[in-house]
């Protein structure tokens, strides 16, 4: 048995600091405010050995023998010791599953629910469990006054015990009335609404169950409780139930504020508006609006704000600009039935990805989902946007292999970007925050075309999908995978007003894949796992490669040399391109450190591929080590991982920008440069730290 459980089934306990902080004030002082001073007690030292009996006995060592020894540690101090003699358990000879016939419950499910195992300790605790599992069962095919019986057999000599569960259903039971009661301002109507069961139905604690969660995700009612009672006229069989609902209603409006600030969005102001019961109907009300990016030209390159947003190669205002985000949504739940949801949402937005692109847009949604069974839903979402986007020429270049200044203006051009998309997913895990068991995967394909008014065309389909198994009593291993695909249509080039024939298409920024990160492949930065390319200011070239006249004097930029050993890794920065195909995968296991601290080792692998530009690599693959920590806060698990980069070493193309006539054009070497920036340093210059809230998957 483990030590933690027996201290505590018993009241003697030594005395102990109140918490890990003030430990160091405990070394100087037993204040109370420090310290917490435990007496003993005769008296409940003579139930402790009691009460580690019934302990064993529960858990099938009936033979055990306890006994204490009470040791003076000086003054006025003593050491308590319970000596435990375990002796042999009583072992489950069998489990017989006594039920009608035909039976009501299929094997399949016995197992699932009987916890208590052949040929293990006849644990009365595990009994008890696989009896509540049983009759819960039974409750759910409508038997709501189901009976399971219990009988348990020991032969002494043997040590062996025979466990019968007998099933009792009696009779199935119906719905016969709904009463409502303790609302003010909602209606009646909206809460039966809510109820995924009606009058005449069968009567099923999951059901029960499942409307009680529904109302409380309403945000409507601080209390919602579903009961059933028998009726009052004495006539009606006893199979009838009246199932009554009481609530306590919440406030029906929510607004908040709040700030912050991070290394990306600089400064960042967020408010919130929320009507629950908007117009009636428990109709939601949403009206939210986010501006970032504040102070970014005076915060950039201050502390740590270090090259926040600062792409050497671009211009500098489109990115110091402040981002935004408002929304307006609208939800109906309940639409038509109670597994049906109906939302409408105008939005806009502009946000940046630093050094990549800028992206703006506004436009509307529609989006019906609905419930296909617990934890289980499929949505259908049309979304109109018009969308501009806004990078730099090397941006636009690599990515879409289009490198002329008309066709470059074009692409920035307002396109409508409007997919529909179809999404599912099933969440058996246990924990919404941190799972230690079961498992969740959502799939969506996306269809933009001119049947859906787009100009951006595109198929893409995306699958992922964690499971975790339990071990022991607080840790985990945990398994994560992700696949995705994208392929552009041809069909765009002419829709967005390019003139020139691009065989793989073009692709929007927001649909290319991208690994590596925090909750990617941790031995990378974020979005660094993939086909990149090197970008460094023209003048830190020529002043490099002096005695290179055709760099220097701008005569052919191309012949500039950018592996010149006064030149190193840091002086170029990757940029991501993405790419139309990424996999990832991950197994992590995590175990219990100290009291709510997690730690965990872990194994990420990734590959992304692009067919944009034949020039790059056409795929690029890794697998990275590493292991982290997590606490477990009220907010969520704050974690900190470190991922180990493999350090392998690419040759990369280099892009540069060169201003010819007024205009800025782009140039690309000749020479790719061999990128290593892993190299020197040892083991410390290839580690990735990642900061963040929230487990990886």
């Amino acid at each position: 048995m483990k030590q933690t459980d027996l201290l505590q089934s018993v009241y003697t306990t030594a005395s102990h600091c109140n918490s890990f902080l003030v430990k160091p004030f405990c070394w100087i002082s037993k204040a109370k405010y420090f310290y917490t001073k435990k007496y003993l007690d005769h008296k409940e030292l003579e139930r402790d050995v009691l009460r580690v009996r019934v302990f064993y006995w529960k858990r099938g060592y009936r033979e055990a023998e306890v006994d204490t020894v009470v040791v003076p540690r000086g003054h006025n101090q003593v050491g308590v010791t319970f000596l435990i003699k375990e002796g042999p358990p009583t072992i489950v000879s069998s489990v017989i599953i006594n039920q009608p016939t035909p039976p009501l419950l299929s094997k399949r499910v016995i197992d699932r629910h009987v916890v208590l195992g052949r040929n293990g300790p006849l644990n009365l605790i595990r009994l008890d469990t696989s009896r509540v599992f049983l009759q819960g069962a039974l409750f759910d095919e409508g038997y709501a006054d189901a009976e399971v019986d219990t009988s348990v057999v020991v032969d002494t000599a043997s040590r062996t015990a025979v466990v019968t569960l007998t099933l009792n259903p009696k009779y199935k039971t119906t719905v016969e009335d709904i009463v409502v009661t303790g609302n003010d301002d909602v209606s009646e109507g909206t809460i039966r609404k809510s109820l995924t069961f009606h009058i005449g139905d069968i009567f099923r604690r999951s059901e029960m169950l499942r409307s009680q969660r529904a109302l409380y995700e309403s945000n409507l009612f601080r209390r919602a409780a579903i009961e059933a009672r028998p009726p009052i006229d004495i006539a009606t069989p006893d199979s009838a139930k009246v199932v009554v609902v009481t609530v306590l209603e919440s406030p029906p409006r929510e607004a908040r504020m709040s700030a912050g600030f991070n290394t990306i969005d600089f400064v960042q102001f967020d408010a919130r508006f929320t009507h629950y019961n908007f117009m009636g109907g428990a109709r939601r009300l949403d009206v939210q609006g986010v501006i970032g990016n504040l102070f970014a030209k005076s915060l950039n390159n201050r502390g740590i704000f270090h090259n926040a947003s600062v792409p050497q190669t671009s211009a500098l205002a489109r990115y110091f600009v402040p981002t935004y985000n408002a929304s307006i949504d609208l939800r109906q739940p309940w639409f038509g039935s109670p597994h049906n949801e109906l939302a409408l949402s105008l939005f806009t937005h502009r946000r940046t990805a630093p050094g990549i692109y800028v992206d703006r847009g506004y436009g509307t949604s529609l989006t019906f989902t609905r419930d296909l069974a617990e934890r289980a839903p499929a949505s259908l979402n049309y979304r109109f946007e018009i969308s501009k986007v806004d990078a730099g020429d090397v941006y636009f270049c690599i990515n879409y292999g289009v490198c002329d200044t008309p066709t470059l203006e074009a692409l920035r051009g307002n396109q409508r970007l409007s997919p529909i998309t179809l999404t599912s997913g099933i969440d058996r895990t246990n924990d919404p925050f941190s799972p230690n068991r079961g498992y969740r995967v959502n799939a969506s394909a996306e269809h933009a075309s001119a049947f859906t008014l787009s100009d951006f065309r595109y198929n893409r389909a995306t699958l992922d999908g964690a499971s975790f198994v339990p071990v022991r009593k607080r840790g985990a291993i945990g398994a994560h995978a992700r696949i995705g695909w994208v392929s552009p249509l041809g069909s765009t080039s002419q829709a967005v007003g390019v003139s020139v024939n691009l065989d793989d298409g073009i692709l929007h920024p927001r649909k290319r894949f991208y690994a590596g990160g925090s909750h990617s492949v941790r031995g990378f930065g974020e979005n660094q796992l993939g086909p990149r390319v090197l970008t460094i200011p023209l003048v830190s070239l020529q002043s490099h490669d002096s005695l290179n006249v055709a760099c220097t004097s701008g005569t052919d930029v191309t012949q500039c040399n950018p592996n010149l050993a006064t030149l190193k890794d840091r002086d170029f920065d990757p940029r991501p391109l993405g790419g139309n195909f990424v996999a990832e995968g991950s197994v992590e296991g995590r175990f219990p450190v100290w009291r709510d601290l997690i730690g965990a080792v872990f194994v990420d692998a990734g590959i992304v591929r692009q067919k944009t530009n034949p020039t790059l690599p056409r795929q690029r693959a890794a697998i990275t080590p590493g292991f982290g920590v997590r606490y477990h806060s009220p907010v969520g698990p704050i974690r900190a991982d470190i991922g180990l980069n493999p350090g392998s070493t690419e040759s990369l193309p280099v892009v540069t920008e060169n201003i010819v006539n007024g205009q800025k054009t782009l140039v690309t070497l000749q020479q790719h440069r061999t990128y290593s920036p892993t190299k020197g340093g040892g083991i410390l210059n290839r580690i990735v730290l990642h900061l963040s809230i929230g487990e990886a998957f």
